[in-house]
């Protein structure tokens, strides 16, 4: 590998969109595509000027030209490419979830430690405008002490338009949208769950996870730290518009999550005062040659329901993929390396074991030991 990493991107349904991105992004080659439809890997790759394709990702596996992947398949499938990738000797970059297991989550832990490889789990949550708006005023100290946490991760998923694996997931198999913020913002893991499930999902779902909640609540503590956060989620047969979430409290301000898209969150001070604000764009944050991607027009497939529902990511991809990028060519763990993506994700499915027991508490496993 010279000064360029040498990127194939893996799944071309919402995963376009990282194209583009690393095509033009100074450190980066976007060497390759796969797709498991030819017709429509063709059509991708035509209209991208990609020159490497594939339908088969263990023939990609094997290309010596393809330093690293980034993948975007359906999220059944995410251990599988993750593990198949680091045992290549590529480094890997995989949307969320980690793994849909405690087990699988372990594993990835233990391979990026195995390989020497770079893992990123490409959680999009902490790199949104809104987060990076809030990290800057904590961080000025303009909040004062960080007090109470929250998350929420709402989604109909009655839209047309996704997977039937979707169909009676428990809410907390897909957390890391509500999870990660609270955890990144004290920089510190999750320590214990627990977590209530309410309601009832329509009685034809249930059956492919055995799950019946409609919405699950969870209360999370944090290591060395007296600050607790709670998580809501909701995916079936609760009516809400999409809300993908934080809503954080200080000793000085808090922040609030729009209500309704388009509102404008909500910074609190004093005693009683509380307005809207708009939250500034975050290019002047990146590098030139991808700090266009960060503007909502750069989004090219609008329709896609990835889009519809998530207001574009607000802004995420490409302070991820440099994330991604400087971790490789600096020889260091990526900032949301395995060890993180375990805490953040696991915290979910334990959260859902919790809820099944009826609220117990959980405590979590420690992923740095592997």
């Amino acid at each position: 590998m010279d000064n360029k990493v040498r990127v194939a991107v893996v799944g071309l349904g919402f995963g376009g969109e990282f194209v583009p991105i690393y095509q033009a992004y100074d450190k980066t080659e976007c060497v390759a595509v796969c797709r498991r439809n030819e017709e429509e890997l063709n059509k991708f790759a035509d209209a991208h000027g990609v020159e490497k394709r594939y339908t088969d990702y263990d023939e990609l596996l094997k290309d010596p030209d393809i330093d690293a992947v980034h993948i975007n398949t359906d999220l059944l499938s995410h251990y599988t490419f993750v593990e198949k990738a680091l045992k290549a000797g590529k480094h890997v970059a995989s949307t969320v979830p980690m793994g849909m297991t405690v087990e699988e989550c372990e594993n990835i832990c233990k391979l990026e430690k195995e390989t020497g490889k770079v893992y990123m789990l490409m959680e999009t949550s902490i790199y949104t405008r809104e987060f990076l708006y809030f990290k800057g005023l904590y961080e000025k100290g303009e909040i004062g002490r960080l007090q109470f946490l929250r998350g929420s991760h709402q989604q109909n998923m009655g839209l047309p338009g996704w997977p039937s694996y979707w169909y009676g997931m428990p809410p907390m198999h897909y957390p890391t949208h509500a999870i990660a913020p609270l955890s990144e913002i004290l920089r510190k893991p999750i320590k214990t769950v627990r977590c209530i499930g309410s309601g009832r999902i329509q009685e034809e779902y249930i059956d492919q996870y055995k799950s019946p909640f409609a919405a699950e609540s969870v209360q999370l503590t944090f290591a060395d730290s007296d600050v607790s956060g709670e998580v809501t989620r909701t995916l079936f047969n609760t009516i809400r518009q999409y809300r993908e979430s934080f809503d954080f409290y200080g000793s000085k301000k808090s922040f609030e999550w729009e209500q309704c898209v388009g509102e404008g969150p909500v910074i609190y001070e004093g005693y009683e005062g509380a307005k809207h604000i708009h939250v500034p764009d975050t290019d002047y944050m990146l590098p030139d040659s991808i700090k266009k991607f960060s503007l909502k027009n750069q989004i090219e497939d609008k329709e896609h329901v990835s889009f519809i529902q998530g207001d574009g990511h607000g802004g995420s991809h490409p302070h991820m993929i440099r994330e991604y990028i400087d971790a490789i060519l600096e020889g260091r763990p990526a900032h949301v390396n395995s060890v993180v993506a375990a805490n953040w994700n696991v915290a979910g499915i334990l959260a859902h074991e919790s809820a099944m027991r009826g609220g117990e508490i959980i405590k979590m496993p420690d992923f740095t030991q592997f």
